[in-house]
């Protein structure tokens, strides 16, 4: 079997939400902080994008999840119509925790952090977690996961998937309790993560323990990325141990061939900050001539632009001749150059909106590859 064969075999054709079906697969730009950075919600929109993903820790430390429900919640409060998926925080938690500045730990009961030596310590325990992004009125939740290093030591893994599994049922009692009495239609999904590192065997005992609470979902835990950039062989791993029937997340895996072999895997859902941080330095995304089909085997099939470059400054094309964004139908390369080169906020805008764009694109050649007959 080709792998488009077996993408659509591994995974829905949509999940339904409180905000409407997601048709699978879809990629949710990072909206951190409740914004895409340097765009609006109409912008991100019109770029084809159709979900996002905020931070429930960033959104806890401003302006407050109880702000935001007040606020009416996180879609009125960044004006999203679609979708919204927050992050739990836990890989935040845990790197503030595993950093040299000894901003948080790690306990049985959760994580205690803060951003910087001046701040106030704040604790992230799985009933927080689930109150606070329940607060937000996301769509789709996280259960709160203690994430490693792949190369950690085997007794932190063990110690990862143990806290991992024990706060993914305390999260699922506190979702339980506190949405008791909401009938189906008016609940969020709940998404539960699978850790493990690199041990194929504690990947298979996390699922399965977390397979037997019971989830609308699950993430891809830890680190997806090897040295020479392409994805680990658990990526995979744990993509054949979730059911076929179940929505399956490739948790920041963005990197476009990357997406692509995720995808083949069997993975419906991802998340990512490169599109947007790189367009904010210059860097934008240009499928190759002559591509038709996206490639699933980690062949680049696309080029990257460095527009600050000088050799773009007198260069009267398009970003991308076959693309159909803002900044494609309206400026040449020279002209975004030279926003880029005299600082002005319309570069990043423009840029961003681009390469969302071209994700969308990716999103749209994926969804046709499988509605295609198998060569």
């Amino acid at each position: 079997m080709n792998e488009r064969a077996q993408s659509s075999t591994k995974q829905p054709k949509s999940l339904a939400t409180r905000h409407g079906a997601l048709t699978l697969p879809a990629f949710l730009p990072d909206a951190t902080r409740g914004v895409v950075r340097t765009i609006d919600a109409a912008d991100v929109a019109g770029c084809g994008i159709t979900a996002v993903m905020v931070n429930l820790l960033h959104l806890s430390s401003h302006p407050g999840t109880s702000a935001v429900a007040a606020l009416g919640g996180v879609h009125r409060f960044m004006g999203w119509r679609g979708p919204v998926a927050s992050d739990s925080g836990g890989f935040q938690a845990f790197s503030l925790a595993a950093g040299g500045r000894k901003l948080g730990s790690v306990s049985d009961q959760g994580f205690t952090y803060r951003f910087d030596a001046t701040q106030k310590k704040r604790t992230l325990t799985p009933e927080k977690c689930i109150r606070k992004q329940l607060q937000l009125g996301s769509d789709v939740l996280f259960c709160l996961d203690y994430c490693t290093h792949p190369r950690a030591a085997p007794a932190l893994q063990r110690e990862s998937v143990e806290r991992t599994v024990a706060w993914a049922q305390q999260c699922k009692a506190a979702f339980e309790e506190q949405l008791a009495d909401r009938d189906d239609a008016s609940r969020p999904l709940l998404f539960a993560v699978i850790q493990g590192g690199e041990d194929a065997g504690l990947r298979r005992e996390c699922a399965e323990r977390l397979f037997e609470i019971g989830f609308d979902g699950y993430g891809f835990g830890g680190w997806p990325i090897d040295d020479a950039g392409g994805l680990v062989e658990m990526v995979a791993h744990v993509a054949e141990l979730v059911p076929d029937a179940t929505p399956k997340h490739a948790l920041g895996i963005g990197k476009p061939e990357n997406l692509a072999r995720a995808f083949a895997l069997g993975y419906g859902l991802f998340d990512c900050a490169m599109p947007t941080r790189d367009a904010r330095h210059g860097r934008l995304f240009a499928f190759k001539p002559g591509v038709e089909r996206v490639a699933t085997d980690g062949t680049v099939f696309y080029d990257q632009l460095r527009l600050e470059d000088d050799k773009y400054t007198r260069d009267k094309r398009p970003v991308e001749a076959a693309c159909d964004c803002l900044c494609c139908r309206s400026y040449s390369r020279g002209y975004v150059h030279h926003l880029f080169q005299v600082n002005d906020p319309l570069a990043m805008r423009l840029a961003t909106m681009h390469n969302l764009r071209f994700y969308a694109r990716l999103i749209d050649r994926l969804r046709a590859s499988e509605d295609c007959p198998d060569e």
